[in-house]
C-alpha cells in the first residue's frame, strides 16, 4: 500500500473520531507508518511552567523538561523544522531520555506546531527514520503538522471549556446551599462517594470526574421550592409533598443541556435520583435499569450521607445505622449490585465521612 493510500484510508478514521486525544493517537500512529519513523512525539508548551511535555510518545510515557533543553526546545523556541541524521553530534540534543530509556536516538526531525493565530504551541517530533527524509515526507510532515496543531488546539479549547462547566457548577452547587437545608459539605460527600461507587463498577475515570461534579447539583431543584415547604419542620401534608416532589423536574429543566456531557448528566440525576429500584419512586416511577446510572448512584450515596449528617431538625444516625439501612433497601430503592459495591468499600466511605465532616 501506497503513502497516498494509507492516507486516504486513515481520512474515514480521522473524520469520524470525536475524542481528540483519540484523534492525536490516531495522528501520531498515521505520521509513524507514513514517514517510516521508528517513533513519533507530540509536545506541548507549558508556558507557566517554560516546559515542553508530551501528550502522546511512541515507548515511553510522558515527559517533560525545560523548553530551553533539547532539539524540541530548540525548535519551540525557534519556530523552525530541524533536521538531523546523527543526534549525538548536534549541539541541541539532550541525551538525557535516552540515558533513562536505554534507546538510541539516532536521527531526529522536529517541526513546530502552530494555532490559528499562528503562535507556537508545540512540537512534533520524528525520531529514527529508515533511511533518508525525502521531499514528499516534508511534505507529508508539513501536512501531518497541521492535522495534528488543529487537533491540539481544538483538545485546549475543549480542556478550558471543561473548566468553565466545572466552575459553573461548583457556583451552583454554591448557591443551592443558600436554599437547601442540607448540611454544607453534604454535596461534596455526595460527589465523592459516587465517583468511588463509580470507580468501583469500573466506569471510566474521565466520567466519574464529571460524575462527581455532576452529583453535586441533584438537589438544585430546591431552589424553586418555597420556604414555607422547603423549611418547614415535621412532616409535609399532602399538598405540601406534592410541591416538594416537584424539585427534580426543576432541576432538570434547569440543568439539561443535550450538547454539554457534564449538564446532562447533571440533569438526568436531578431528574431521577429519587426514583427507587421497584418503581416506587417519584417523579416518573422508573424502576430497575430504567433508571440512569448515575441517578442509581447518587441515590445510595445521597439517602446514606443524608442518613449520617446532622440536620436542621433533628439528628443523625450512626454509621452502622445507616449501612443497615442501605442494605434492608437493596432491592427495594437500590441497585443491589451497587449495594454491594458499597460494602464492598465501606472502610473507604467512612474515611470520606470523616475527612469533609461538617
Amino acid at each position: 500500500m501506497d503513502k497516498l493510500e494509507v492516507l486516504l484510508k486513515a481520512a474515514g478514521n480521522i473524520t469520524k473520531e470525536k475524542r481528540i486525544d483519540n484523534l492525536i493517537e490516531i495522528l501520531s500512529n498515521l505520521a509513524k507508518e507514513l514517514i517510516e519513523a521508528d517513533r513519533c512525539s507530540l509536545f506541548l508548551i507549558d508556558e507557566e511552567r517554560k516546559e515542553l511535555y508530551s501528550i502522546f510518545a511512541h515507548g515511553i510515557g510522558e515527559i517533560r523538561f525545560p523548553i530551553d533543553s533539547g532539539i524540541a526546545g530548540y525548535v519551540a523556541r525557534k519556530g523552525e523544522l530541524y533536521l538531523t541524521y546523527d543526534a549525538y553530534s548536534s549541539e541541541f540534543f539532550n541525551p538525557d531520555i535516552d540515558r533513562l530509556s536505554g534507546y538510541r536516538t539516532e536521527n531526529i526531525l522536529a517541526i513546530p506546531l502552530f494555532d490559528s493565530k499562528n503562535k507556537i504551541i508545540g512540537v512534533y517530533q520524528f525520531i529514527n527514520k529508515e533511511g533518508v527524509y525525502t521531499e514528499e515526507d516534508l511534505k507529508l510532515v508539513r501536512l501531518l503538522s497541521e492535522f495534528a496543531s488543529t487537533a491540539i488546539e481544538a483538545k485546549i479549547l475543549q480542556e478550558k471549556i471543561q473548566d468553565a462547566y466545572k466552575k459553573i457548577l461548583i457556583k451552583l452547587s454554591k448557591a443551592s446551599v443558600y436554599k437547601d437545608p442540607e448540611p454544607p459539605n453534604h454535596f461534596l460527600r455526595v460527589g465523592l462517594i459516587s465517583a468511588l461507587i463509580a470507580q468501583k463498577l469500573g466506569i471510566e475515570e474521565q466520567k466519574c470526574d464529571t460524575l462527581l461534579l455532576a452529583s453535586t447539583l441533584h438537589d438544585i431543584g430546591k431552589i424553586g421550592i418555597p420556604d414555607s415547604v422547603l423549611f418547614k419542620a415535621g412532616n409535609l401534608d399532602p399538598d405540601e409533598w406534592e410541591i416538594m416532589k416537584k424539585h427534580p423536574l426543576i432541576g432538570y429543566e434547569i440543568l439539561y443541556d443535550d450538547d454539554i456531557e457534564l449538564l446532562k448528566m447533571a440533569a438526568v440525576i436531578a431528574l431521577e435520583h429519587h426514583e427507587r429500584w421497584d418503581g416506587t419512586g417519584y417523579p416518573l416511577g422508573k424502576k430497575e435499569e430504567e433508571i440512569s446510572i448515575w441517578a442509581r448512584i447518587v441515590s445510595i450515596a445521597d439517602n446514606f450521607d443524608t442518613l449520617t449528617s446532622e440536620k436542621r431538625f433533628e439528628g443523625s444516625w450512626d454509621f452502622t445505622r445507616a449501612v443497615d439501612y442501605i442494605n434492608l433497601m437493596s432491592g427495594k430503592a437500590f441497585d443491589p449490585k451497587l449495594v454491594d459495591i458499597f460494602n464492598e468499600n465501606i472502610d473507604k466511605i467512612r474515611q470520606i465521612k470523616t475527612n469533609y465532616r461538617d
